[in-house]
């Protein structure tokens, strides 16, 4: 049975809508040989999901998704083959969550201004002991029909600019990598096309990130199409960064995004599993 790979998905622990558990059997399900673990700036899931893949006979790559801040700029930087007991990591990630609680209290007082009230109780109780996202105050919206579809909560309130939006300084990129390639993990810049950065821009920032210790970028996501792809791959070639693939899987019921369902990556680029002891 071929391998297949899927480096970038959320559980419960974040912002994902099934339990380190189901996520494993459904990666399991859906033929993933070998799954990443990788909440929002989270080890919290990693235990479990360790025991479901020992069960199922999942190869489990312990993950993390860190947020970082690069010109004022927030990127996601996946940690891939983590030590989740490393201490500056599980420091990093108790300071992570404070500031997550504290913005997650911002964008409800935003949103109660808006006449949209209940925000916190509901985000607080959706993530239970996870890590509190924009993606759970997407959710409420929701819920609330206040809009139409996920999207829509952050191009109406959630975005930067928006009216629920609160500007959050995270950690330096620098030091976000270095927690990853201190728990002797590999640092690939997740969805690099997201950030809707110019070609000079993409180029600073991927310089930027290979200074610092970053060895891979995500070549293929669960939403990208093959001219997305080749730009990326470009990008990976000239900076001799590794390709990773990943679904960011999150929830069940969306149809366009699946554990396992990804395109190959392009045979040119030198996979980051490699990288992986």
């Amino acid at each position: 049975m071929p391998e297949n790979y899927d480096l970038h998905c959320h559980s419960t622990a974040s912002d994902g809508a099934l339990s380190p558990t189901a996520l494993v059997q459904r990666a399991h399900e859906h033929g993933v040989t070998s799954l990443a673990l990788t909440d929002h700036d989270t080890v919290a899931g990693i235990a479990e999901a360790q025991t479901a893949a020992i069960e199922t006979g999942i190869h489990l790559i312990p993950g993390i998704e860190l947020s970082a801040s690069w010109q004022n700029k927030c990127f996601h930087i996946v940690g891939l083959g983590i030590d989740p007991d490393y201490p500056p990591l599980r420091e990093a990630t108790l300071n992570l969550q404070i500031m997550r609680t504290e913005r997650a209290e911002k964008i409800a007082a935003k949103l109660e201004k808006k006449r949209i009230p209940g925000a916190l109780e509901a985000v607080k109780k959706a993530a239970g002991d996870g890590m509190i996202t924009r993606s759970h105050f997407a959710d409420f919206l929701l819920s609330q029909f206040h809009v139409s579809t996920q999207q829509e909560a952050f191009d109406r309130y959630l975005g930067a600019g928006k009216a629920a939006f609160v500007p959050t300084t995270w950690s330096d990129l620098e030091l976000a990598v270095s927690w990853i390639t201190g728990a002797g993990g590999v640092a690939v810049l997740a969805h690099p096309l997201r950030y809707k950065l110019t070609a000079s821009w993409m180029k600073r920032l991927l310089a930027a990130f290979k200074e610092v210790g970053g060895l891979g970028i995500e070549v293929v996501t669960g939403r990208y199409n093959a001219d997305e792809i080749k730009i990326v791959a470009a990008y990976a070639t000239r900076f001799e960064l590794a390709g990773s693939v990943g679904s960011d899987f999150h929830n069940p019921a969306n149809p366009w995004v699946e554990l396992g369902r990804i395109a190959p990556l392009p045979e040119h680029i030198k996979p980051v599993w490699e990288l992986l002891s």
